[in-house]
């Protein structure tokens, strides 16, 4: 999809992934696709991260990161994934001994 304004072109990349949005418990839909911004011959490269509205229609937010920001993003989520599975002197989060 492109449009253009009075001196600079706008353009998201077409070329989402085959998964498709990841929908989560709570049904918000997230997506993450490439941006191009800028003028063609000299854009700006962005990861889009698209967090649309809830089951109850509240809104969503998005993100435009520099490729060194969805890397950081991504590297925290891994660290917080790592820290979520690990068990905790109560047992898993599953409820299992």
């Amino acid at each position: 999809m492109a449009t253009a304004g009075s001196d600079r072109l706008y353009r998201a990349d077409e070329g989402r992934t085959e998964q498709g949005p990841l929908v989560t418990g709570c049904g918000r839909r997230i997506d993450v696709r490439c941006l191009s911004l800028g003028h063609p011959d000299r854009p700006l490269s962005r990861i889009a991260l698209d967090v649309g509205e809830d089951q109850g229609g509240e809104p969503g937010v998005w993100a435009a990161l520099t490729p060194d920001e969805a890397r950081g993003l991504a590297h925290l989520l891994l660290q917080r994934i790592g820290a979520t599975d690990r068990p905790t002197e109560a047992g898993p989060h599953d409820g299992t001994a």
